[in-house]
């Protein structure tokens, strides 16, 4: 299956007229933050497929104004993203799709006190409350999770020397642990075609999503 995957900037390759015939082959769409909730509901309502996203550190106010809280769970808010999207929030939850296992980890790293920015530590209690829900995927599935897509890379993978852009250390504990096939970020930017998109972290290939990528889960 082929997966649109999209963060940070509203790629015009992605929003256009032509998106339907452009990528008739995708099934699912990964969304790792930072982007206008008009822009997931164009993708949405082009492609008809399953949307899932977690929310960046810079897109509250848009989606405030379709009255959305974009990372604590609840039920009311997930129907508001939907009714407004047509996306499923995967904010520190576990959600599943094409038959894929999805563990969604939204924001960045505390740097300014600003909405959606988490310490180390509240990020890694924050995955700690998730853990036996993957212990159990693990043990009825044979796998904890497919796909983890985070905002933020994780540190020492893609991630910059500035407050802002560094990278989680328990994000590597994610991946050591749980051995997802793939994990999906957002929130760094590439301005060169020689930035590193795609690394390896033991069994885990971490993809930046920055504007557009397809991941081909048969490759």
């Amino acid at each position: 299956m082929r997966i649109l995957c999209v963060s940070d900037q509203v790629d015009p390759l992605v929003y256009s007229p032509r998106m339907r015939e452009r990528f008739k082959d995708v099934g699912l769409v990964l969304s790792a933050g930072d982007l206008p909730p008009e822009y997931l509901g164009f993708i949405t309502s082009m492609l008809n497929k399953d949307l899932i996203y977690v929310s960046g550190n810079h897109d509250l106010g848009g989606l405030e104004a379709h009255g959305i809280d974009r990372w604590e769970p609840d039920a009311d808010r997930d129907e508001a993203t939907r009714r407004a999207t047509g996306a499923v929030n995967a904010g520190f939850r576990i959600r599943e799709a094409e038959g894929l296992i999805i563990l969604g980890l939204p924001g960045s790293i505390l740097y300014n006190r600003g909405e959606n920015q988490f310490s180390e530590l509240a990020m890694s209690i924050r995955i700690a409350l998730l853990t036996p829900r993957l212990l159990w995927n693990k043990i009825l599935r044979g796998r904890a999770v497919d796909i983890v897509l985070t905002h933020a890379s994780p540190l020492g993978i893609h991630d910059r020397e500035d407050p802002c852009h560094r990278g989680f250390k328990c994000f590597l504990w994610v991946m050591r642990v749980f051995k997802p096939r793939w994990l999906v970020h957002g929130h760094i930017h590439l301005y060169d075609l020689a930035d590193l998109r795609i690394s390896s972290y033991r069994e885990t290939t971490v993809i930046n999503a920055f504007g557009h990528w397809i991941l081909d889960t048969e490759a």
